[in-house]
């Protein structure tokens, strides 16, 4: 059995060595979430002008402060150029955020700096004035050809308004891996089924896909395969076409959990049957014979969405081009004593709260099976294997998800 760091290692090993994937050109407009196959590059200096940061005037700044005051001879909103003769020493042009700076100028003073009288302002007690001041020097961003977005970086709304700032409205990326969702178990049935008081609906499949998409890839949903080996060889035989197989279920040492048997007549590579953590423990990673990587997740939902968060994703996003691999952790203050048996790693579902400073509790839970605690929670508080208790005031490392 691995523990997690070294688990996590193995996975992230197999991540850095993939094939490149191929690319595409799509519109602005669908890159979302997708991952950059081409660096992106300035079309011209950013920013093309002197641009202003302030609401205020342009001036001449050792004139300025030397006679601290200027007569005001025109105004310039943003998305005009000044026409009119360069500015002189003590003359101030009225300015707003973003125009281009008139030339002669070499400062902006803030509006909330100076007086006004009719068409003079004075420079308030107290305040000074430096040349350079607020205003962004022309290609200070970037220059025209540089790169400002590399390879392998995922296109959030930060970077989509980036792109369109130069006039990207095609982009290369790559292809989104497609990924197979596969549950297993007799007792699962389709979300628009009713169970049976034996039964329960497959959510498993469904976060799954959500989590998927959320991490750039494509997902199929397989239908539930039973507790056979002709059913899971039926079901895995669908799935190898794609590029990750996730299965859910049939991967702990019951009589019927068969996946790893069914994977092993398929030709399948282990690198990891057990991994040192809870929930989570018998996670499964490894790689049909000329085939996909897979990853076999535990039956619960709560195991499910955290090694998916821990192991799957970082393997998913490399198949799609992403150059940052690691889970999102946090730091937070432990809000109240947390108690925990000593030997597994823990990702316990916990509520970190949104302030400047900020803390984590536990959300109170039934185990791993519980969906509700598991909604409830925002992250999962990371317990350490060599420790049995956290105090209140303690750091806390936190796996957002």
């Amino acid at each position: 059995m691995f523990s997690f760091q070294q688990a996590f290692d193995l996975v992230l090993e197999h991540a850095r060595h993939l094939p490149v994937p191929r690319t595409e050109s799509i519109p602005l407009e669908q890159a979302q979430g997708r991952v950059l196959s081409a660096p992106l590059l300035a079309d011209r200096d950013q920013p093309p002008f002197r641009r202003s940061t302030r609401d205020g005037y342009a001036v001449q700044a050792d004139s300025f402060l030397t006679a601290l005051s200027a007569e005001v001879i025109g105004f310039l909103p943003a998305g005009k150029l000044w026409q009119a003769a360069d500015l002189l020493p003590g003359q101030a042009i009225e300015i707003m955020t973003g125009a281009p700076l008139p030339a002669g100028a070499d400062a902006v003073v803030m509006l909330e700096h100076i007086t006004r009288d009719g068409n003079r302002i004075t420079l308030s007690a107290g305040r000074t004035l430096k040349s350079g001041e607020n205003f962004v020097p022309t290609g200070s961003e970037a220059r025209a050809g540089q790169s400002i977005l590399p390879a392998g970086a995922r296109l959030g709304p930060a970077e989509i308004g980036l792109a369109a700032s130069i006039g990207a409205s095609q982009l290369w990326v790559n292809a989104a891996p497609s990924v197979a969702i596969l549950a297993t178990g007799d007792e699962l049935v389709p979300l628009r089924n009713t169970p049976l008081p034996h039964q329960i609906r497959n959510s498993n499949s469904h976060t799954l896909a959500a989590l998927v998409l959320e991490n750039g890839g494509i997902p199929t949903q397989l239908a539930i395969a039973e507790d056979t080996r002709d059913s899971l060889r039926q079901r895995l035989q669908q799935a190898r076409q794609h590029d990750l197989i996730l299965l859910s279920g049939g991967v702990s040492a019951g009589k019927h959990d068969l996946v790893e048997e069914v994977l092993a007549e398929l030709g399948a590579e282990f690198y990891i049957t057990a991994v040192a953590i809870q929930p989570g423990k018998p996670l499964v990673f490894g790689r049909l014979k000329d085939g996909p990587y897979f990853f076999g997740h535990p039956g619960n939902p709560v195991s499910t969405q955290v090694t998916f968060l821990l192991f799957a994703a970082p393997l998913l996003r490399a198949l799609g081009g992403d150059t940052n691999l690691a889970p999102l952790f946090a730091q937070a203050a432990a809000a109240e004593p947390m108690q925990h048996k000593p030997g597994l790693t823990r990702f316990l579902p916990a509520r970190l709260d949104s302030s400047l400073s900020p803390t984590v509790r536990l959300v109170p839970w039934q185990g791993s099976g519980d969906l509700a605690a598991n909604a409830r929670a925002n992250g999962y508080a990371v317990l350490p294997a060599d420790r049995n208790s956290i105090e209140a005031g303690e750091p806390v490392t936190v796996l957002l998800r």
